[in-house]
């Protein structure tokens, strides 16, 4: 953070020349972003702006959802926005149309120029002052951005994951079932995790059950064969966990599973699974081989997390009916 003694009230001209001086300092991989309150999309980075006293800027509140593009189109993208429209709902805020989002979506798209990459958009409920309820007459704010995504090192799907219950409590129901800008426990969680030298953490519910990760969900393979996953009544409901539930049918036809189940789980339970996995739109399948220091079931990447791992990335280069074209 830049401190100086000398200070001078900056023209406009200046304000865009220090913007972008901060995005050569700290480089980003921005391509578009659409503003409703400037009417329209830049492709400048240094423009991706919101005003400080947005209400989703100072006090949280405001949603955000995410889709993939591959190969040039948007896969599962009416998926994540029921979801964006449930969270909406329970953070009072207002939307455009849904057809209106998803035409700023794919136009958003389509000026970025980015085959793959990332969507993230969110909802606020716009600026107009510093106070604890939205402005008087605040005009709802939706932005679009097209990034290249978050990243992770191949060696979390060639060796996997390590994990540690989160020493951070889980959000109660209705705010883990947003999905609000307030990430604030999923943040000290990674970090907490980080620090001991590890990738992720796991809540844990008050009954002593599983919950979710810190962006993603988590699931299992149990000793016979069962895919089970946490319930959604007090997580967020993860449209890639969704979506490899629908998929996992066809593991369980061929004999790879013997099962599926969304249900609690207690600790005890996970903790005797042959395979833990981790499941996330950025993330997609990834193995989780040791949780609190100890191996689950062989300490190795399993077969199933592969497998599942494979039918989604087939399914988002060739299921027509969760793939939206881009008019580039």
């Amino acid at each position: 953070m830049a401190v100086t003694t000398a200070l001078h009230t900056l023209t406009a001209d200046e304000v865009v020349a220090r913007l972008r001086e901060l995005r050569v300092r700290q480089p980003v991989k921005y391509w578009a972003f659409y503003s409703s309150q400037l009417g329209g999309i830049v492709t400048d980075p240094a423009l991706m702006v919101l005003p400080f006293d947005d209400h989703m800027v100072h006090r949280g509140h405001g949603i955000f959802d995410t889709a993939a593009i591959e190969a040039g189109k948007i896969y599962d993208l009416e998926a994540h926005l029921d979801r964006f429209i449930r969270s909406a709902h329970n953070s009072r805020l207002q939307l455009p149309t849904r057809d209106e989002m998803r035409d700023v979506i794919v136009r958003t798209t389509a000026a970025s120029g980015r085959r793959e990459g990332s969507i993230r958009y969110w909802a606020s409920a716009g600026p107009g002052s510093l106070g604890l309820t939205p402005a008087a007459g605040a005009e709802p704010g939706f932005f679009v951005m097209i990034s290249a995504g978050l990243g992770y090192p191949d060696t979390w799907y060639s060796q996997g994951l390590r994990m540690m219950t989160t020493t951070y409590p889980i959000k109660p129901p209705l705010y883990a079932v947003t999905k609000s800008v307030n990430y604030l426990p999923n943040v000290l969680m990674q970090m907490e995790a980080l620090e001991r030298g590890l990738d992720n953490g796991i809540f844990i519910d008050e009954a002593g059950n599983v919950g979710e990760s810190s962006n993603m969900n988590v699931a299992f393979i149990t000793a016979d064969g069962t895919l089970k996953h946490p319930k959604f009544d007090h997580i967020l409901s993860g449209c890639t966990s969704l979506r490899l539930l629908e998929l996992a049918k066809t593991l369980q036809a061929r004999n790879v599973i013997d099962g599926i189940q969304v249900c609690d789980i207690p600790v005890a339970e996970a903790r005797a699974a042959r395979e833990m996995l981790l499941i996330g739109s950025s993330v997609k399948v990834a193995p989780i081989v040791e949780w609190d220091g100890k191996p689950i079931g062989d300490g190795k990447p399993g077969a199933v997390a592969r497998a599942l791992r494979e039918l989604l990335q087939e399914d988002m280069r060739s299921g027509r009916d969760r793939l939206i074209e881009v008019p580039y």
